[in-house]
């Protein structure tokens, strides 16, 4: 269930949103990783399934809605420095000089 949580947390496309799901989760399984009670364990699972049917249908209208620029947390860092090694310095020129 804890990968599901994270497969479906990498489906939303805004960074900030994609990594509260993923800590969400984090916690909420390690918050309960020595439960032994099984009636406990029983309504863990039945609370994680709810939430994880959240997670999905938000998944979802999110990626309908989503925007087309994204987040430059979202960027690699090789792609980032290598767009701007192609840029020479001498071009770039303040707006309106």
């Amino acid at each position: 269930m804890y990968r599901t949580f994270l497969k479906h947390g990498a489906k939303f496309p805004n960074y900030n949103i994609r990594e509260y799901v993923w800590r969400r989760a984090r916690e909420g399984f390690r918050a309960h990783v020595g439960e032994t009670d099984a009636q406990i364990v029983s309504e863990l699972v039945q609370g994680a399934k709810a939430e994880l049917e959240v997670v999905k249908r938000q998944s979802m209208v999110y990626s309908l809605y989503a925007r087309r620029q994204k987040s430059i947390m979202d960027i690699p860092l090789e792609k980032m420095l290598r767009d701007q090694a192609e840029i020479p310095t001498s071009d770039l020129k303040a707006p309106g000089v």
